[in-house]
């Protein structure tokens, strides 16, 4: 069977990947959620003219070097001045403060001679001086944050700011994992001779959480036919919208995971892609469910998660960037040769004189966490590509940004 390009891997898989479906939260729980619609102004702001600065609001006309201006009142945030702002008069008035009527210039406070009720000031301000006018920020009606657009900080303030309560974002989907191996122990536990310690489900959960609804991790099950049939029933049963199982994905004697789930009715798209670290990736679908057969050494699950999985995540919850975003930075040093596979590189993002540059990793071992820990980065090093000097430019996939 010939090694799938990974272009159309992840074309078969985002063709499964449902329509995004909306749901309403409230502004305080749409932190990391991608939205359905856009948020859009409530108000005007400010609501009002407001000042920028400490000071006095005056006429601009009046305000000439050397005239007594009487200060007949104080507007302040929260309570403002009532009346107007007729000739030969000011209002003392605070940051935020609404502007009065017929007042159109605010001049500081450090500018300003005060003489019991009196302030005189050194220079005549333009009409507008110091003043943010009504919808200077946003007006009402207008698109403050587009559609597509996974909410943070920034985005929540500004909705909260337009006096947004609740938005329309985009359901996550809930995910479970499973460990297969019988040589496969929980952290913590000491190792007899022909053990090692599963670590794929730790990275996996953290690099998959911020995308779903929830991330269950059912364990490890080893290679035992019955133990494990009966595991992915129990998986099946509690409905999942995606099952990632990592190890057994192969052709060996104990990759078993392949022929239990085409037993229990899930329809394989694919299996073996033109790539490395990862090449035993399967991919199928069981109803509505996602299914994906990561390979069981660690960098191999992480990579084909971040390369496979994640643009499925994204699409799924209606991003506006469901590829996700494609760096391009120089090298550090000269890339070797490569082979009839893509290679996803690992490399570390490195800061220098000349500026950001990328740093490839040599090592190549699928089994080699410590490398992949030291790596912000995968490098795209195309199919039979002859090696790049340093200095030049390439793409790059971030390993950890959304």
């Amino acid at each position: 069977m010939s090694l799938l390009p990974v272009e159309d891997a992840i074309a078969a898989i985002l063709k499964r990947v449902p329509e995004a479906q909306a749901e309403t939260v409230p502004l305080h729980d749409a932190a990391g959620r991608v939205l359905a619609a856009p948020i859009v102004a409530n108000h005007s702001q400010p609501p009002f003219n407001a000042s920028a600065m400490d000071g006095y609001a005056v006429r601009a006309q009046d305000a000439v070097p050397g005239r007594s201006l009487a200060i007949i009142g104080m507007s302040q945030a929260g309570a403002g001045f009532a009346g107007p702002v007729g000739e030969g008069q000011c209002v003392r008035i605070f940051t935020g403060a609404p502007v009065p009527a017929g007042a159109d210039a605010v001049i500081m406070q450090e500018e300003a001679t005060v003489t019991g009720h009196t302030v005189q000031f050194a220079e005549q301000p333009k009409p507008g001086r110091s003043i943010r006018p009504i919808g200077n920020d946003f007006a009402t009606g207008q698109v403050l944050v587009a559609a597509g657009t996974r909410l943070a900080a920034l985005q929540l303030a500004v909705a909260a700011a337009a006096n947004v309560p609740a938005l329309a974002v985009n359901r996550r989907p809930k995910i479970a994992l499973l460990a297969t191996g019988d040589e496969l122990v929980v952290p913590g536990t000491p190792l007899g001779p022909d053990q090692i310690v599963s670590s794929n489900s730790y990275g996996l959960s953290p690099l998959l959480a911020p995308y779903s609804e929830t991330v269950t991790d059912h364990g490890i099950v080893g290679d035992d036919r019955a133990a494990l049939t009966a595991t992915l029933e129990a998986i099946f049963a509690s409905e999942p919208d995606i099952v990632v199982t990592t190890g057994g994905a192969s052709v060996g004697d104990h990759d078993i995971v392949q022929e239990i789930l085409l037993s229990l009715g899930v329809t394989l798209d694919f299996w073996r892609i033109n790539m490395r670290p990862g090449k035993p990736l399967m991919f199928g679908t069981r109803g509505k469910t996602l299914i994906f057969g990561l390979p069981g050494n660690p960098v191999s699950a992480l990579v084909t998660a971040t390369i496979f999985i994640k643009p499925a995540l994204r699409l799924w919850q209606g991003h506006a960037e469901s590829a996700g975003q494609l760096w391009h930075l120089p090298l550090a040093v000269p890339t070797p040769p490569n082979t009839a596979r893509r290679h996803f590189m690992r490399a570390r993002v490195v800061h220098g004189p000349s500026g950001t540059a990328l740093m490839p990793i040599s090592e190549v071992d699928s089994g080699h966490t410590s490398s992949l820990a030291r790596a912000d980065m995968l490098i795209v090093q195309p199919e039979h590509d002859p090696g790049r000097p340093a200095g030049t430019v390439v793409e790059a996939i971030s390993i950890d940004a959304f």
